[in-house]
């Protein structure tokens, strides 16, 4: 049987957005959620990575609504992980509501060997007898962002806090994309196209960095980053 999870979800109040719905930044807090936990239950957890010196690195996220869950609707989240490249591995996601896909999404990820920071080949990652998808159900490719902004898309500074930090001591994904949002107005989200979210992960932040923010609007999207203070990106987004 294919290596596969899903659970059931209420979209509680503390999810939501002033739409009340599941707001983008939680969505891809439940989509890394489930991504965890299913991990752990194939032996290739946080934990289990740790004891043979190696970790998860995500690349790369990107998400598709179709519809954002309301408030208090009761959702389905699945996700499978498919067969792997030579160092990278593609994992898939699913929100559903009985036969209505409402999301879909995937994240590329690599391993990291903590020893030598170098990448680890992914052909002994996952256990041999575990039968991962071969076939990909979200097809969209990951779009280039280009990481050059211009001074007038300053959209101003976010200094990165205690409760952004995770446990490998560094910005947590999914505070990110919450840092980007937060440096958008109410009135900007709005009008803001998300269809599309992806997020490209460049370089690890830490407490007390300040990131400046900048937001390129385009005919067919908008483009956002966070820069550290050395001009290197920490991340690279796009709403479609």
């Amino acid at each position: 049987m294919e290596a596969s999870e899903s659970y059931a979800l209420t979209i509680l109040p503390s999810i939501c957005d002033f739409d009340m719905r599941l707001s983008c930044p939680d969505c891809f807090a439940v989509f890394q959620d489930i991504a965890a936990d299913h991990a752990q239950k194939l032996g290739v957890g946080a934990g289990a990575m740790f004891d043979r010196g190696l970790f998860w690195l995500t690349v790369k996220t990107k998400i598709h609504f179709l519809r954002r869950p309301a408030m208090l609707e009761t959702v389905t989240v699945s996700t499978r992980p498919l067969a792997p490249e030579k160092v990278r591995s593609i994992r898939e996601y699913r929100l559903t509501a009985g036969d209505e896909l409402l999301a879909e999404g995937k994240t590329e990820w690599t391993v990291i060997e903590t020893a030598s920071g170098k990448i680890h080949p992914m052909a002994d990652v996952f256990g041999p007898d575990l039968e991962l998808g071969r076939e990909a159900r979200y097809t969209a490719p990951f779009c280039r962002i280009d990481p050059r902004f211009a001074p007038e898309a300053r959209l101003g500074t976010y200094t990165v806090r205690s409760v952004d930090i995770d446990m490998g001591g560094h910005m947590n994904n999914v505070a990110y994309l919450r840092a980007v949002y937060g440096l958008l107005s109410t009135e900007a989200r709005r009008t803001a196209p998300q269809n599309e979210v992806e997020i490209a992960f460049r370089s690890p932040c830490y407490e007390g960095e300040t990131l400046t923010g900048y937001c390129r609007k385009l005919a067919e999207a908008w483009e956002l980053a966070l820069v550290k203070p050395d001009n290197t990106p920490a991340v690279l987004v796009r709403m479609a």
